[in-house]
């Protein structure tokens, strides 16, 4: 079972490890839905020596029928983490603008790759701000690093495993978008409302607070209240597979290390009009 230092960091130790002949690398995917792009803020202040890498065109792949934010192309990947820096087995933190949801994805890209040795930087870039440590607007020169991306490391679904997962009389599939999207009464992005007919809705704010976890046992606790047994299967989807891989990140807080995402989650779903679209809720888990 993964204990939290392993998947989390907090910003006074982060800074100790900084002090450190070799640190940990790190990578600011600061990201917005809905732009301006995160490179901007990260322009305008960084963790001292991080290097900013783009969720959309370096972690994801292109949009397109496979969802919003595909996997990314592994020769697209190595590339860009190796420019940034990451090197094979050395420690890497990833952070964002505070919510934890890109911070959360590209985490589960490096741990989907292969690089195990990756943590979040707990409550992202203003918590850092808020313990009164530095900030920089210089932009560092990484030495290029030798990371090589094997892929599959992380368990994934596709549409039709996600179905299956949802029909299950054992398992659940938690659909973690906010509940007036998953009973399509709105959907302000994707072209069709709804939800994955037998997923279950567990909205992001009930297991992540502002990108804070609850402890461990409180973050269990809301689990099983959705009905994730602990030796039943267990998946996450949501628009496009970003607030989702922050689910799986929770659930492996939680001891589900075996958590698989649906990578193109609701937006890969609804590119094929033959998938069915539920607007109730589940048939009971």
């Amino acid at each position: 079972m993964p204990g939290t230092a392993d998947l989390l960091v907090e910003p006074d130790r982060l800074a100790a490890e900084l002090d450190q002949v070799d640190p940990p690398t790190l990578l600011d995917v600061r990201w917005r839905l809905a732009g301006p792009p995160g490179r901007d803020d990260y322009a305008a202040g960084h963790l001292p020596g991080a290097v900013y890498v783009d969720l959309d065109t370096e972690l994801c792949g292109r949009p397109g029928a496979a969802g919003r934010h595909p996997l990314p192309d592994p020769a697209v990947l190595q590339a860009a983490l190796r420019a940034a820096g990451v090197r094979a087995g050395h420690p890497v933190v990833v952070y964002d603008g505070g919510d934890g949801m890109s911070a959360a994805r590209a985490w589960w890209t490096l741990r989907w790759a292969g690089h195990r040795a990756v943590r979040v930087l707990h409550g992202g870039f203003p918590a850092w701000v808020a313990a009164g440590l530095p900030v920089s607007t210089a932009p560092p020169t990484p030495t290029p690093g030798d990371v090589s991306v094997t892929p599959g490391e992380l368990p994934v679904l596709d549409a039709g495993e996600a179905a299956r997962l949802a029909a299950a009389e054992t398992g659940v599939l938690l659909d973690v978008r906010a509940a007036p999207r998953y009973r399509g009464e709105a959907e302000p992005i994707d072209p069709v409302a709804g939800h994955v007919p037998g997923a279950v809705n567990l909205p992001a704010p009930e297991y992540v607070t502002d990108g804070r976890f609850p402890a461990t046992e409180a973050l269990r606790q809301r689990f099983a209240a959705a009905g994730v047994a602990a030796d039943a299967p267990v998946g996450a989807y949501c628009g496009s597979g970003v607030t989702a891989a922050q689910a799986v990140l929770a659930l492996h807080l939680a001891g589900r290390p075996d958590a698989a995402l649906y990578v193109g989650s609701w937006s890969n779903w609804v590119a094929d009009p033959d998938r069915p679209v539920a607007t109730d809720g589940p048939p009971g888990h």
